[in-house]
């Protein structure tokens, strides 16, 4: 069965961090959640004050960070001696776990600052695992080429058989960057929720600057001019989701767990 898309959205204009301009597509109020996924802001800007501050120290628990970059440098930090630099093409893939520390800051005073950040939900048994970092730089990415369009591969595995360096993540995810000037298709597993979100050109009428949200089926088909465009999936989890802030568990009293543990120093404790 053939997915189509059934809702377009827009995204809402916001700063976040210690005032980084950005627009939220989930995790706003035209779209609060796409189980698993919690929150995708882009951000795109070469005014500094705009980006400089960055995201100073912060918390999370209960499920894992995705930042893409298509443009500039951001460094990342952990309360546990992380530390790293990501570029252009560059991908971290963060499992907050039971707790992390983390702070994102610029590596950069001026220029286009330009990318991504995902919020993935953990299921109820993975929420206090161990916190997990892991980096991908833009050439450990797999590139597949065909007549119509190239296909970096981030997550899961395309029509194609390329299966790109992100796994082991709990709901089985596809995270694909395309270029595409005519058609290709796409299996994705019926138990997914999926969207596309638009960079450049047009995608199934889904315009640039927007998201646009897959109904049921197990394979997409995605026509486009001249278009670059995220395809993104995972296993929904089904699961009740009590969040705030940094925090995202199962249960009210699991997420004033959370808020009592980081009062009390535990998180970056370890506990």
């Amino acid at each position: 069965m053939q997915r189509e898309i059934v809702k377009v959205i827009k995204g809402v204009e916001t700063s976040d961090g210690a005032g980084v301009s950005l627009t939220r597509y989930i995790g706003s109020p035209q779209l609060d959640m796409l189980d698993p996924f919690l929150l995708l802001d882009f951000f795109s800007s070469s005014d500094p004050d705009d980006y400089i501050a960055g995201f100073p120290e912060h918390p999370h628990r209960g499920f894992e960070t995705v930042t893409y970059m298509l443009a500039g440098r951001m460094r990342h930090r952990d309360h546990m001696g992380n530390e790293g630099v990501i570029g252009p093409g560059d991908v971290q893939w963060m499992t907050a776990g039971r707790g992390v520390l983390h702070s994102e800051t610029p590596e950069q005073q001026d220029g286009l600052l330009q990318g991504f950040q995902l919020w993935v939900n953990l299921p109820a048994h993975q929420k206090m695992t161990a916190p997990a970092w892991r980096d991908y730089k833009a050439e450990d990415i797999p590139l597949e080429k065909t007549e119509h369009s190239e296909i970096r591969v981030i997550a899961g595995t395309t029509d194609s058989g390329k299966t790109g360096p992100v796994a082991g993540i709990a709901t089985g995810p596809l995270f694909l960057d395309v270029r595409l000037n005519g058609q290709i298709s796409q299996r994705i597993p019926e138990g997914h929720n999926a969207f596309v979100y638009v960079i450049e050109g047009h995608v199934n009428d889904v315009p640039a600057g927007h998201l646009g949200v897959f109904g049921p089926g197990d394979q997409a088909v995605l026509r486009g001019v001249d278009a670059h465009f995220l395809l993104i999936a995972a296993q929904r989890l089904d699961e009740p989701v009590s969040r705030a802030g940094p925090f995202v568990m199962n249960t009210r009293e699991e997420l004033l767990q959370a808020f009592d543990d980081y009062r009390a120093g535990r998180i970056a404790g370890g506990a």
